[in-house]
């Protein structure tokens, strides 16, 4: 399945989704800063899975409605960072979704991530994204599952990598920076990370009116 991420920056890149829906032929469609007021139903073949309501800044989590039959779905709230307490953006930061593929027979997790900003410690963020996969094993246990979002980790990733295969999960990096923004002239913090899948076409697409480029793979069961 064909999957892309995308976080809009504060939702103004929202006018941008029907055109990336439609030009992409995309499967899975995982949204990250979306203002749930001005969500819709449909982007062009994708239905409105679940979205997060009580995020100033939420997610959104799309999927082709001929393909994919929603057997669950569920919010999580993880571990708060400070700015969390204090400026209050956001405490729901995954979204997950239980799902038939109609096209291959099997069941799948797909997971909507978004993590505390760079106020925060990578070791916040590293429990954050643990919290996440059990939260994810807890829907569906020993399902191919699939998480992809803005993971505000572009800094020693060696360390993330050796925890996550310690659970049986594989970190996957885009090839090019998903992050343009002054005083950052690029970032990788857009990725994904896996089990039971094998990630492939790895692209960034081009930026629009975000600061982060939206990322594309193709997620494949593995043998």
């Amino acid at each position: 399945m064909k999957i892309i991420s995308y976080n809009l920056r504060e939702h103004t890149a929202r006018g941008e989704l029907e055109a990336l829906a439609a030009g992409t032929d995309v499967d899975v469609l995982a949204l990250q800063e979306c203002d749930h007021t001005d969500m819709p139903d449909e982007l062009g073949h994708l239905r409105l899975i679940e979205q997060t309501r009580t995020n100033r800044l939420g997610l959104a989590l799309y999927a082709r409605e001929d393909r994919f039959e929603v057997k669950g779905k569920k919010v999580f709230a993880l571990r708060k960072s400070m700015h969390d307490r204090l400026l209050k953006p956001a405490n729901e930061r995954l979204l997950a979704a239980h799902l038939l593929d109609r096209k291959t027979g099997r069941e799948v997790l797909v997971g909507d991530f978004h993590a505390a900003p760079l106020t925060a410690t990578n070791s916040l963020r590293r429990k954050q994204i643990a919290a996440a996969h059990e939260g994810m094993r807890g829907i569906a246990a020993g399902l191919p599952a699939v998480m992809v979002g803005d993971f505000n980790y572009p800094w020693f990733l060696r360390g993330l990598e050796r925890r996550l295969t310690a659970t049986g999960y594989e970190l996957t990096r885009m090839p090019t920076p998903t992050y343009v923004k002054f005083p950052f002239s690029a970032g990788y913090f857009d990725f994904a990370t896996s089990t039971g899948f094998v990630l492939e076409d790895l692209e960034v697409l081009p930026q629009g009116i975000s600061d982060h480029l939206p990322i594309s793979m193709t997620a494949r069961l593995a043998a």
